[in-house]
C-alpha cells in the first residue's frame, strides 16, 4: 500500500540514541530550544554506555517530565534494559553489559570494576552492589518505569524496532528495545511510521514508513533530532552538518 502521510497530533521532536553523551545532549537540546521552543520531545533510549558520561545523562534526564514545559518522553532502550538485568542478575546478565558499554557506565559512577574476574559470580554480586548503592533508589526505579513506546497521530516512537503485522501496543518488550528481523525490510502494512535509533545509519533517514536517528553519536560525535510536523521532517545534528 502507499505510503501514508505524516499526520502526528501536534509536531513534536524526536531524539536518537546518546550512549553516555551529556555534552551532546545540552549541544542539542539548544538547538531545539532555538528552532522547536515548547514542542513535545521524545528521547529513544539508549542514554548509557559506551560514552563517558553515562551519568550525567541521566542526572539530566531525571529532571525532564512528560508533565514538564516542553512535555519530555523518555523510552527504554536496549541498554537501559541490560543494566537492569545486570542489578537484577549479575551473575548471569553482567558478563554481556561488561562487554557492551557497561565499563564506561561503571566509570562514569566512579566504580571500577574487578580486573580479570568479570565473570566470578561473588564478584559480579559486590560490582552490582556498589553500582547499585551508587546510583540510588531513585534513578533505579526512574529506569525502570521508562515506556516502551509513545504515539503522536499516525507516528510511534520506539527505540529499536517493531514487527510490521502486528500493531505496537500488543508488541513483545524484546522486539521494541532489541528490534525485529523485518522492521527494516518492509513498511507496516498499516500505514504507521515509525520513529527510532539502535540501529546506526551514516546519516537520519527517512523511508519506507520508518524516521531512523541513531548516527552513533558516541563514536561520531553526530547526536541527531527530527522535528516531525505534518507531512514534513528536519533535522537537528550536532558535529559535522547534515
Amino acid at each position: 500500500m502507499p505510503l501514508s502521510t505524516l499526520a502526528p497530533e501536534r509536531p513534536f521532536v524526536a531524539v536518537g540514541d546518546i550512549h553516555g553523551r551529556a555534552d551532546l545532549l545540552l549541544d542539542l537540546d539548544r538547538q531545539i530550544a532555538a528552532h522547536c521552543a515548547g514542542w513535545p520531545v521524545v528521547l529513544l533510549g539508549d542514554y548509557i554506555d559506551r560514552g563517558e558520561q553515562s551519568r550525567e545523562v541521566l542526572d539530566l534526564l531525571m529532571t525532564l517530565s512528560a508533565e514538564g514545559t516542553p512535555p519530555v518522553t523518555c523510552l527504554m532502550g536496549n541498554h537501559e534494559r541490560m543494566l537492569l538485568d545486570f542489578l537484577d542478575f549479575p551473575e548471569r546478565r553482567g558478563p554481556v553489559w561488561l562487554r557492551n558499554g557497561g565499563l564506561q557506565t561503571l566509570a562514569s559512577f566512579g566504580i571500577a570494576p574487578p580486573v580479570g574476574a568479570q565473570a566470578d559470580a561473588t564478584a559480579l554480586g559486590t560490582l552490582r552492589d556498589r553500582l547499585a548503592d551508587a546510583m540510588g533508589e531513585p534513578m533505579i526505579a526512574w529506569l525502570r518505569a521508562r515506556p516502551l513506546f509513545w504515539q503522536s497521530g499516525n507516528i510511534w516512537a520506539v527505540h529499536a524496532g517493531a514487527d510490521p503485522d502486528r500493531p505496537i501496543p500488543d508488541q513483545a518488550t524484546d522486539t521494541l528495545t532489541w528490534g525485529h528481523a523485518d522492521f527494516l525490510r518492509r513498511p507496516r502494512p498499516d500505514g504507521h511510521w515509525v520513529a527510532h535509533g539502535h540501529s546506526i545509519v551514516d546519516t537520519p533517514e527517512v523511508r519506507d514508513g520508518r524516521i531512523a536517528l541513531d548516527t552513533g553519536a558516541y563514536a561520531t560525535g553526530r547526536l541527531t533530532a527530527a522535528a516531525i510536523a505534518a507531512g514534513d521532517v528536519r533535522f537537528f545534528q550536532t558535529g559535522p552538518g547534515l
